[in-house]
């Protein structure tokens, strides 16, 4: 009894030896030698390969930056006393448009007074010297004058005329017109805009260092300030068109253009900052606000391939080439950017080429 079970174990295990589907020969192994890999055709990885002709296609390259909102300088002016002295009225309130040249408020200060007094007495000297110089010249006219006297007199003339341009200036620069001694200061807008600041308080006292009491902005036009790499900003030209989006208003298309590409580069970030002029007619686009500023790049002609064909080995990216019948090639790329579903490659393939687009994973089990 015990010699029949031997038999007819020993028969059961040489029927499985025999079955083709309970043994997997070895001819069925990836091989591998140097970087190339062969797939033997009964190997079922072969059936999770899939492969792609390399081509050519039209490209854009889309360069993003962050960039914030601002005033442009020539339409932004924060108005502060140039002198110690009291408000005694206010022509204007918060939100209002004014004109350059427009009064924004009146203010009584002692050291205002002492640049009138400067120009008074300057323009009493030249009315004096200029007397003096026409008696000189009808003097040395008539035969009874000196020369020399003549001429200090017109010396003394020139200079006082100087004197006088001088004291005209300092009130020029306050826009005033030079009322008479001890008038108030009209402070006057330097620019037409809007009034989006104003903390002035009729009576209150101002020193002549003290912060600014209100800002006017012309908002019709704003510059958005935005960081470009050093490596992208070769694809950004002064003039070019932009898109911009903002958080506030998400489902609005802006555009605007390159308005200035400074010439220096931020050695720590390695960045370039770019002006972009957007029009801003509806006042939408607010000082400080975040925007998303997409440079458009011309087409060109570029190897595109799919992202799923690149494999990563710690800092360097490869691809896996079909070199003959069911034989890849391990081979190392430089890659560009990506949209998520393609890469560019910018070294290592050429069109015409095969390459691996899935499945190239199972390339790492080749012995």
């Amino acid at each position: 009894m015990r010699k029949t079970v031997l038999a007819i174990v020993l028969l059961t295990f040489v029927t499985a030896c025999k079955n083709p589907n309970s043994e997997i020969p070895q001819d069925q192994d990836l091989r591998i030698k140097n970087d190339q890999v062969t797939v033997p055709e009964n190997n079922p990885v072969l059936k999770k390969i899939k492969t792609q002709a390399v081509t050519e296609q039209e490209h854009s390259d889309g360069v993003i930056s962050a960039g914030t909102i601002q005033a442009i300088p020539n339409h932004y002016a924060e108005i502060a006393s140039p002198f110690s002295g009291r408000i005694m009225q206010s022509f204007i309130k918060l939100g209002q448009n004014v004109s350059a040249g427009s009064p924004l408020f009146e203010i009584l200060s002692s050291d205002y007074f002492s640049v009138q007094k400067d120009y008074t007495d300057a323009l009493n000297d030249v009315q004096l010297a200029e007397k003096n110089y026409r008696r000189q010249q009808d003097l040395v006219k008539h035969g009874v004058g000196i020369q020399k006297e003549l001429d200090e007199a017109e010396t003394d003339f020139k200079n006082k005329k100087t004197s006088l341009s001088n004291a005209s200036s300092a009130l020029k620069v306050y826009n005033s017109k030079g009322g008479g001694i001890g008038s108030p200061l009209i402070v006057r807008a330097p620019i037409s805009g809007e009034i989006i600041s104003n903390t002035i308080v009729n009576g209150q006292y101002l020193k002549g260092d003290a912060d600014p009491v209100m800002i006017i902005a012309e908002l019709s036009k704003v510059w958005i300030s935005g960081d470009v790499k050093e490596k992208d900003i070769r694809f950004v030209n002064t003039g070019d068109q932009v898109s911009v989006r903002v958080s506030a208003y998400p489902d609005r298309n802006i555009t605007g253009k390159v308005y200035h590409i400074n010439e220096v580069v931020d050695e720590d970030t390695r960045s370039i900052k770019v002006l972009i002029e957007c029009d801003n007619p509806d006042r939408k686009l607010k000082p400080g606000m975040y925007a998303t500023v997409n440079f458009s790049t011309a087409p060109e002609k570029a190897v595109m391939i799919p992202v799923t064909a690149v494999m990563q080995q710690d800092d360097s990216q490869y691809v896996w080439v079909k070199t003959g019948k069911n034989q890849f090639t391990r081979r190392s790329v430089t890659t560009g950017e990506t949209d998520q579903k393609t890469i560019r490659i910018t070294s290592g393939l050429k069109p015409g080429e095969t390459i691996i687009t899935q499945g190239g994973i199972y390339m790492l089990d080749a012995k």
